[in-house]
């Protein structure tokens, strides 16, 4: 059985997806459903089992899944960058990850986690060193802590564990995040409901719209987990980005020539966002090119083509 937490999120549920076009579907997920918005994204995925996220840790350390878990994709976490409850972000995106980790090195089975780029701050193009590491926010500061926390254990380790610092992960699925959702899904949404797209005025010494991401097609991402569960045993922590950043006045130009027209406007900076905001991400995939990952990923264009079509 693989076991997925997060399974109705975002990256969760595509992965779930991922293995069963790869004909698996012995598959355990753990969320939270409690809210009811990301019940959608269970659609027509094939799984065995469905356990939600505070009642499963209880079950797994009583021994209920015995040795029927072969593998472990670690997606779930408090994704909110403006949270601000300490207690509760680290419970659930350090120590609960602490735990699965424990179980996983514990039989040994492969670990698959994601991690975040937002562990750099404002540092830009970085390669996987803690000299580079700065967090802006607490979410950034608990995934580092899972981190580092795997840096210590993993000169002992011989099983896969392996932490994929995602980018601005972008596809189907993530309406339910809401305002965490990507710049793609904000500025598709709306152009398809008022015609118009927002962006942010100049800010940290770009200009207006020009703020830049490394956008990656949430395809791609499950492409990554699946070539690390499937692979030999492997460990690390690597950028899982394209390698190439792209303006937020590239997505709303690629929007309009699919909705043939709107119209594109800037907003002043928020204050509440000064000092806490990426204005450049862009990923230094060497590490992941050196581990063996080599397929090419998907451009901006198509991507953000392939989203268009699946939400007309």
């Amino acid at each position: 059985m693989f076991l997925v937490t997060g399974g109705a999120g975002f990256v969760g549920s595509n992965l779930v997806a991922g293995l069963n076009r790869a004909g698996i579907s012995d598959i355990l997920v753990v969320d939270d459903l409690r809210s009811g918005d990301k019940r959608g994204n269970l659609g027509a995925n094939r799984f065995a089992e469905y356990v939600d996220k505070d009642e499963f840790l209880p079950l797994l350390e009583r021994g209920k899944f015995g040795g029927t878990i072969e593998a472990v994709l670690h997606q779930g976490a408090c994704t909110d960058t403006m949270a601000t409850d300490t207690a509760y972000v680290m419970r659930n995106n350090t120590e609960y990850s602490k735990t699965l980790l424990a179980y996983a090195l514990q039989r040994p089975i492969p670990f698959i986690y994601a991690s975040s780029a937002s562990v750099y701050g404002n540092r830009g193009t970085c390669p996987e060193r803690p000299e580079h590491e700065e967090p802006l926010n607490l979410y950034a500061r608990s995934k580092l802590a899972f981190d580092r926390h795997v840096r210590e254990v993993l000169p002992r380790v011989s099983s896969t564990v392996v932490g994929l610092r995602y980018y601005n992960v972008y596809g189907p699925g993530e309406a339910h995040k809401g305002r965490m959702a990507s710049m793609v899904w904000q500025l598709l949404r709306q152009l398809k409901d008022r015609g118009e797209m927002r962006l942010f005025a100049g800010s940290g010494g770009y200009g207006d719209g020009e703020q830049r991401r490394d956008f990656i097609w949430v395809g791609d991402v499950v492409d990554v987990n699946l070539f690390f569960l499937n692979g030999p045993a492997r460990q690390g922590i690597f950028n899982t980005g394209t390698g190439a950043s792209r303006s937020f006045n590239d997505i709303a130009r690629t929007l309009m020539r699919l909705h043939g027209g709107g119209a594109l406007s800037y907003i002043a900076f928020p204050p509440e966002l000064e000092g806490k905001y990426q204005s450049f991400t862009q990923a230094d995939v060497k590490a992941l090119r050196a581990a063996g990952y080599d397929r090419p990923f998907t451009s901006l264009e198509d991507g953000v083509g392939s989203y268009w079509a699946a939400a007309r």
